[in-house]
């Protein structure tokens, strides 16, 4: 009831349907079953949704989700209520804007832009093609609406009492122009993707969008809170030829050129920008438009997406790593169900982003305290790498979890005599792929930071996140690898994952004070090997 509620306002526009030659009454039937069948997908700002309540029971998620991005429409405010130079702190605002409207735009409704029921079901029925895909435009319409209503609601309302109605009116029309300019450009992505590569690559790259929202939302913060001390400074704006690629400074010009009162033929040219640009974008969407819809049909495809050099690399890392065959069979089983399981990587890959940035912003806040980057390189900043281990629990607890999970009945039909090597391979699969990239990558800026000096503690700490990783494996819940539905990743874990979050501070701690012994780094390699040489012996017993 509440779908056809909402679907009312399309009501007094029916004559100007008809007159496209849409049949409104099979239209709005269309776009109620689509809304309908929307309320039952958790957004991916909201992904704890309880999947396990009656489906029928169930609101439409997305409209729960609206009040985060209110709440994330705060941090816009200081930008709209300042008179500092409306060329900087519009282009901030915009340039939020873009990223927020895009990757939500992307992740939770690339199944509403890229919905090919369409053609499987309707195509085939007595419809004319102008009203399924007017459903499908009102469909991607009404969520954009929403979301970039959600996300402006309250900067909106203060930008008319602290800057006027002018100021008000030019960014109601610049957020809708930018809306436009959005799905256009992302339309084109999907277009460009599809016309060169398969199904599944496009899958790839919505799913790796996801993950950078995810990321974005928890840790944006660290970003935003250094832009606010901007506000003391006196900016200046200087035009060049190349801002012309940066789009959030088209929509921000009229504001500079209209209330700035600025001449510069840049901005002029700029303000132009923001209203031509966007509708000479959907002219050329509606032009690729018949190309897009026949490139969708490639998303019904599953092609196989082994590759020779994968398997071999594989083989090849299985062989130095493993002893028992069947330790490198579940290594390579592993290996493969981390890189092919969508699920899996949206709940891992985001840990993945923790690890990589969390050193990074350790390390650059006591370079604030410190006073000096010579002097941090002097001292044992690299010990924040320790850090880059931090999500290890959260990644072993997820080993068994999958999307796929009805087909662990495998388990039951290989004979295995012990479930030791299963583990075993499987978690030094996830060392090999999801940890070793990370670590040597960063183990590669710390060494540029600080010196070749720091290569033995590097080793130490290497030593101490494998340590680190078979104590997690050893107190956390069991279970087979990828054989349970992720509806029950809320487990009693999560005082066990703080406890051993401040175990890994403990390794740190005791490394920096053997670094105050004369050979104390390593003293404390020597005995991270003996206490892992009986670790990876016992805890798979």
């Amino acid at each position: 009831m509440g779908t056809i509620k909402w679907l009312q306002i399309l009501d007094p526009l029916r004559h100007v349907f008809e007159k496209l030659g849409v049949d409104y009454e099979v239209m709005r039937k269309i776009l109620e079953i689509k809304l309908l069948m929307d309320g039952r997908r958790a957004p991916t700002i909201n992904p704890k949704a309880n999947k396990n309540a009656d489906v029928a029971s169930q609101s439409n998620q997305f409209i729960k989700s609206l009040v985060i991005y209110v709440i994330l429409s705060i941090v816009l405010v200081p930008f709209v209520v300042m008179k500092l130079n409306y060329m900087f702190q519009m282009s901030l605002v915009f340039g939020i804007l873009m990223f927020m409207v895009t990757t939500s735009l992307i992740s939770d409704f690339s199944s509403v832009m890229l919905d090919i029921r369409d053609r499987n079901i309707l195509f085939s029925r007595p419809i004319h093609r102008k009203t399924i895909n007017m459903a499908k435009l009102l469909h991607v319409i009404i969520y954009l609406l929403l979301l970039t209503g959600a996300l402006t609601v309250i900067p909106l309302v203060v930008s008319l009492f602290r800057q006027g109605v002018l100021f008000f009116l030019l960014f109601l029309v610049e957020i809708i122009l930018m809306d436009i300019f959005i799905v256009a450009l992302t339309a084109a992505l999907y277009w460009l993707v599809l016309r060169f590569f398969d199904g599944e690559k496009l899958k790839d790259i919505i799913n790796y969008v996801q993950i950078a929202l995810t990321i974005a939302i928890t840790v944006g913060y660290q970003f935003i809170s250094r832009l606010f001390q901007l506000a003391d400074l006196d900016i200046g704006f200087t035009a060049k030829w190349w801002q012309i690629f940066i789009f959030p400074t088209w929509f921000a010009s009229p504001f500079e050129w209209l209330m700035g009162g600025s001449g510069n033929t840049y901005v002029v040219i700029f303000s132009i920008l923001s209203f031509l640009g966007p509708l000479l974008a959907l002219w050329i969407y509606f032009l690729l438009m018949p190309s897009f819809e026949r490139n969708l049909q490639k998303l019904a495809s599953h092609q196989s997406r082994g590759k020779t050099g994968r398997f071999r690399l594989q083989d090849k890392l299985a062989a130095i790593l493993c002893r028992e065959n069947t330790e490198k069979l579940f290594f390579r089983f592993g290996w493969d169900m981390m890189g092919r399981e969508r699920d899996f990587k949206l709940k891992v890959y985001p840990q993945l982003g923790f690890s990589i940035i969390f050193p990074f912003i350790f390390m650059f806040n006591m370079l604030g305290s410190k006073g000096g980057f010579a002097e941090m390189r002097t001292g044992n900043g690299f010990l924040f790498l320790y850090f880059c281990a931090l999500m290890i629990p959260t990644m072993i607890m997820m080993l068994k979890f999958s999307g796929n999970h009805k087909g662990a009945w495998i388990y039951q039909t290989v004979p295995l005599k012990d479930a030791a090597p299963v583990y075993k391979g499987t978690l030094k699969a996830m060392l090999a792929r999801l940890f070793a990239p990370i670590f040597v990558l960063q183990s590669i800026i710390f060494t540029v930071i600080f010196g070749g000096r720091i290569i033995p503690g590097l080793i130490a700490i290497l030593l101490s996140v494998l340590l680190y990783t078979v104590l997690s494996f050893m107190v956390l819940e069991k279970g087979l690898p990828f054989s349970q539905p992720f509806q029950n990743t809320q487990s009693g874990n999560g005082f066990v994952i703080l406890g051993l979050m401040l175990l890994l501070g403990v390794f740190a701690g005791a490394h920096f004070g053997f670094t105050l012994l004369p050979y104390g780094e390593y003293l404390w390699m020597l005995l991270l090997l003996v206490l892992n040489f009986f670790g990876w012996k016992l805890a798979f017993r």
